[in-house]
């Protein structure tokens, strides 16, 4: 696994680790109901996310003592932190991560979260060396399922009422994408 050099660059934005000043960007997508709508949380406190801002911070490589890189997006020029995108590790031995995302509403329909999420599989696939790389979503975001669909991931699976989140069943939609699919459509 070949070390990552921070920031990773893409066409307009700047991924990298999160920092101390990114709290009030970070806030500022967090505390929405909008934002948080098809996650397992809800909005949340400042406080709440000054201490998943620490987590964050130490969230910097999937390695021996890190099971996930979430790294968040700047746009490049402003400087203004727009969301974050994730590798979390689901099996070492498979060599298999979770994708993830989120755009500050602002941002969205501007083609971030897909450049953004084009990256982590780049980096997912020829830096780490992962085999196959999965995300999920509650099937009422088509969003989120569109930027999946446009990385070329497929649709594996729609689990009907899969998980009781915020007092409703809510089905969900996996997509998957393998090493060699990914190589073949560069």
């Amino acid at each position: 696994m070949r070390h990552l050099a921070f920031p990773v660059q893409t066409e307009r934005l700047l991924l990298r680790p999160f920092a101390d000043a990114d709290l009030e960007a970070l806030f500022a997508m967090q505390s929405r109901e909008d934002v948080t709508r098809y996650l397992y949380w809800g909005p949340r406190t400042l406080d709440e996310v000054r201490h998943q801002l620490e987590r964050l911070k130490r969230m910097n490589s999937l390695d021996g003592e890190n099971d996930a890189l979430r790294l968040a997006a700047v746009v490049r020029g402003s400087g203004a932190m727009i969301g974050d995108v994730s590798l979390h590790s689901v099996n070492r031995e498979h060599l298999q991560a979770e994708l993830g995302f989120i755009v500050h509403p602002d941002y969205h329909g501007q083609g971030y979260a897909t450049e953004a999420t084009a990256e982590m599989l780049r980096i997912g696939f020829e830096d780490l060396g992962l085999h196959r790389i999965y995300g999920s979503c509650d099937a009422r975001n088509t969003a989120s399922a569109g930027v999946m669909e446009r990385l070329g991931m497929r649709r594996e699976a729609h689990f009907r009422e899969k998980e009781f989140v915020k007092g409703e069943w809510c089905d969900e939609l996996v997509y998957a994408i393998l090493a060699t699919e990914w190589a073949a459509a560069r």
